[in-house]
């Protein structure tokens, strides 16, 4: 039997896989627990309670996060563990991840993360108490409840830290046929505008100078719930209420959706100076007949055209995406459909995927599902056309200066610096601690394509 332990504070460790809502609601539970009297540890030998914030968006998300949790067992060789998977795999797999996991006790849903640090604590005292060493207990939540967003907003900033995620609202109902978003985080909800910009506010007060406004699609936010006014949708009149906040300097958005492209969020690039010159823009294939079997809702004539309204308002606009190879009954032809108009358009960067079977989607069930070979030989070909171009758009910076926000040292090399174009591009350089959080120019002297490199001359004063 294990010995009883007095103290009610764990140490409680958190990995998240996935999206940055993902992110944010990793962050909503670390503070709710910080605020029942436990601590964060990033050593996961050490944790009391562990805790994997979990991804469906891909198979290859899941296996990662039930493979991490198979190799996690061993800490409770010695000790009482609790262990949870959080989030959208939770979500989707329920109770059925209980006969996978063998040692799981909390399986807890996308709309259920204000609940976390409760379940946590009644699991701890379940476990701490030597009476119970050898009964297993489980907690499962993923019933939907209204508003659950709301009950998720507050803030614990790392010292430094200058940007910050702010979700503005919850859920999909486009159901495109290869996602499982609309089963995992249900139906759209969006928060009052008053309430985001009061948590912006919030953030800026303690330093905060960008914030990522974040969405499953993001700029149909408010479509059910508000009114366009004077021709703005709810979601550029949030943009420009955000923008009025005194002493924000950056305003970024994720993932929007092309249908959602209007004349007023076009034009708000150039109306509110502080909506960061990047755009990231799914086009998800180039053919028209796969498009229209992943029910996309455009077809690529009208995607070339939107990108190209959207360079005419804002020519230096950076324009990144999503791209999926090998959906069912993608011939060689659709595939060259999308190679050509990846090649059209250009992109700054792009996330290319292989299509993966999400259990419960249409696309799952499709016939003419193709053999992992081609998937590969499709990802890698494309990849290499997107390569190039990352090249080509980053080899203008060459000798220019360009603005930037410090976030911190850089994760490959802590004794140099990294930070952000308003484009988003990634810029390394030398600098000292004061650097941190500022805003300043830095003068590039090359490009490896997906990293731009600062000369630390033009600091003058280091």
């Amino acid at each position: 039997m294990f010995p009883l332990r007095r103290s009610a504070m764990a140490r409680i460790y958190i990995k998240t896989y996935g999206c940055q809502m993902n992110e944010r609601d990793s962050e909503q539970v670390a503070q709710m627990l910080m605020e029942h009297g436990h601590t964060i540890t990033v050593t996961e030998q050490e944790a009391d309670v562990v805790l994997l914030n979990t991804c469906s968006v891909r198979d290859l998300a899941e296996q990662k996060a039930l493979g991490k949790m198979g190799m996690l067992r061993a800490l409770s060789r010695n000790r009482p563990v609790v262990y949870g998977f959080l989030g959208c795999m939770a979500q989707s797999r329920g109770s059925s991840l209980l006969k996978e996991v063998p040692h799981l006790d909390l399986v807890v849903g996308t709309q259920k993360f204000h609940r976390v640090a409760d379940y946590v604590d009644q699991t701890l005292e379940r476990k701490w108490s030597a009476r119970f060493d050898d009964v297993r207990f489980s907690i499962i939540d993923i019933e939907e409840e209204q508003n659950s967003q709301s009950a998720i907003q507050n803030h614990v900033l790392h010292e430094g830290q200058v940007s910050a995620f702010v979700s503005i609202m919850q859920g999909c109902n486009m159901h495109c046929t290869f996602c499982i978003v609309p089963f995992t985080r249900g139906h759209e909800r969006s928060r009052p505008v008053k309430e985001v910009v009061a948590e912006v506010k919030s953030l800026v007060d303690r330093g905060v100078k960008e914030v990522t406004l974040l969405g499953q699609i993001v700029n149909l936010y408010g479509r059910h719930e508000f009114g366009n006014v004077d021709g703005k949708s709810p979601f550029v009149q949030l943009l420009e209420a955000v923008h009025e906040v005194a002493g924000l300097e950056r305003i970024r958005f994720t993932s929007p959706h092309p249908i959602g492209f209007r004349k007023d969020l076009i034009g708000a690039f150039r109306q509110l100076p502080k909506l960061v010159e990047h755009i990231h823009l799914p086009l998800q294939s180039g053919s028209n007949r796969i498009l229209k079997a992943m029910h996309r809702t455009y077809t690529a004539e009208k995607f070339v055209a939107l990108v190209d309204q959207i360079r005419s308002v804002t020519p230096d606009m950076a324009i990144t995406t999503d791209i999926i190879v090998g959906f069912p009954g993608e011939t060689d032809e659709d595939y060259a459909r999308t190679r050509e108009l990846v090649d059209r358009i250009g992109f700054d960067n792009a996330f290319v995927f292989k299509f993966s079977q999400r259990k419960g989607t249409p696309a799952a069930a499709m016939e003419a599902q193709l053999p992992d070979s081609v998937k590969e030989a499709r990802n890698h070909d494309l990849l290499g056309v997107v390569n190039s171009w990352a090249l080509r758009r980053s080899e203008p910076f060459v000798g220019r200066e360009v603005e930037i926000l410090c976030e911190g040292p850089s994760k490959t090399n802590p004794k140099r610096l990294v930070g952000r174009t308003r484009g988003n591009k990634i810029v390394v350089f030398e600098g000292t601690p004061r650097h941190l959080g500022a805003l300043m120019k830095v003068r590039i002297t090359r490009s490896t394509g997906y990293t731009l490199y600062g000369d630390p001359a033009i600091l003058g004063d280091l």
